[in-house]
């Protein structure tokens, strides 16, 4: 008989550079992630959430730094650093801390890429992994690029094979990187079972970050000559550099320049193929979390930590403030959440790290920004982002997005874009040249120098977008 547990667990399943269209249920027709449409089908999906950018090219130290502290950007960038000089104060105003100082036990598995040491944040934590697979970005010559960059040349390119295990990657140590954070996830499920406590599992995926590598029949399931580009597809970025996304980033070098269909179609298979692989391990985690008869008693958030362009706008990286790569699925099943239910109101990813605090009874700390998914489930007034979303990438990309559109603006071009999402989901048309935008986008100006006052962004620009506005 399972210990009487007062709390309800809870189970983050965390994946990495997963794009909101990369998963079937979320309209994706060719990729297959059954299981991870049976939990969005299970629970309430959020359509709209969002990451809010990084601090360099590392987007996802950004993401992590935040959901870990509940600092926004900015804030988070700042705090960390209390983290890198040690200060035990910082370390338990960390999520995991709090989640334990509230009864919880915690576990951490797999990627970390926060600067606290993950084994201080929660009580246990194995395979804690750096941000990527070693040794996969040496620092050579850009014309010395490693194995797995600047490719496909051609069909008959095979300078990389994701299944050759040789190659280290996914494979170092043996077993694939998904399935070690599987095992370590099903023996945390049988440790938690014995507990009267109960557990918080912080259950952090690198797939399908590259190396894109998974076994050959999960490759086999996709023909790259079926394979769909992407309705924004482009052989190239305009201002790709002065963005902070040119041919030097090595997200980008992945690539050929100018990008070629089969290219990206390669690219795509990969990254479906490995989707896929981590989905059978999720499968796994949460046939456990039923036959161990925790599934009543368990919330599961799913998410991921950006997303990823993989040749929408020519581009491969996060490091963009388009919805491809900022977006992510977000999903979230348990007691008295609706079942099968959509939620289209903006929400911030990190906004798991306030729900899972009200979950567990904690009144939320001042200093955590983001709020918690239940004020958006219950309607509360102020629940959902009335300000916009904020974006931001370096000091070179500013976006908001609000009232179905989205302003970004390029300072070191200089440049603005608009985007009516409602009519133009993949912002292929960029409406500010015409002169009926422009009190719209003056608004928006406003808007965003708003939010950066409230995010402490220290980006000045000009008080109006009018002298940007005349550049073509």
């Amino acid at each position: 008989m399972n210990p009487v547990k007062t709390k309800p667990n809870i189970l983050f399943l965390f994946t990495d550079d997963q794009t909101y269209e990369a998963v079937h249920a979320l309209g994706n027709e060719v990729v297959e992630t059954p299981n991870m449409d049976r939990l969005i089908q299970s629970g309430t999906l959020f359509t709209h959430a969002y990451n809010m950018g990084g601090w360099n090219g590392a987007i996802c130290t950004a993401s992590r730094a935040m959901i870990i502290s509940g600092r926004s950007i900015w804030d988070a960038n700042e705090f960390r650093q209390r983290w890198i000089s040690g200060d035990s104060a910082a370390l338990e105003m960390t999520w995991g801390r709090m989640m334990h100082r509230a009864g919880y036990d915690t576990y951490m598995t797999g990627k970390w890429h926060v600067d606290a040491p993950a084994d201080r944040v929660f009580d246990i934590a194995r395979h804690v992994r750096p941000g990527m697979p070693p040794d996969q970005w040496p620092h050579k010559e850009k014309d010395q690029l490693p194995p797995g960059y600047n490719r496909p040349l051609s069909p008959r390119d095979s300078s990389w094979l994701p299944t050759d295990t040789t190659r280290g990657g996914y494979w170092s140590g043996g077993k694939h990187w998904s399935e070690v954070v599987r095992d370590d996830v099903l023996d945390y499920l049988q440790m938690a079972n014995q507990s009267d406590r109960p557990f918080f599992i912080y259950a952090a995926f690198n797939a399908p970050h590259d190396p894109r590598q998974s076994p050959q029949a999960y490759l086999d399931r996709y023909q790259v000559d079926e394979i769909p580009l992407p309705p924004n597809f482009l052989p190239e970025y305009p201002d790709k550099e002065k963005i902070g996304a040119g041919s030097d980033l090595r997200d980008e070098a992945l690539a050929p320049f100018p990008r070629t269909a089969y290219a990206i179609q390669k690219h795509r298979q990969e990254y479906y193929a490995l989707i896929t692989h981590l989905d059978d391990q999720i499968g796994q985690i949460l046939a456990k979390l039923d036959n161990l008869g925790m599934k009543e008693n368990t919330y599961v958030f799913l998410t991921a930590d950006h997303g990823l362009a993989i040749g929408s706008h020519g581009l491969l990286g996060k490091q963009s403030l388009y919805d491809h790569s900022i977006r992510v699925p977000l999903a979230m099943t348990g007691p008295d959440v609706p079942e099968a239910y959509q939620v289209d109101a903006d929400v911030y990813l990190q906004d798991v790290m306030a729900t899972a605090l009200q979950i567990a009874g904690v009144e939320k700390p001042g200093f955590v920004s983001f709020k918690s998914l239940w004020e958006v489930l219950e309607k509360k007034p102020g629940s959902n982002l009335e300000k916009g979303v904020y974006g931001a990438y370096m000091n070179l990309q500013r976006m908001i997005r609000k009232d179905g559109y989205k302003l970004i603006v390029y300072p070191e071009v200089p440049r603005i874009l608009l985007y009516d999402l409602k009519a133009d989901p993949h912002e292929i048309n960029n409406l500010s040249d015409s002169d009926v935008y422009r009190d719209r986008i003056g608004n928006l100006w406003h808007d965003l120098k708003q939010v950066q006052a409230d995010m402490h962004d220290s980006l000045a620009l000009p008080d109006s977008p009018e002298g940007w506005l005349i550049q073509k």
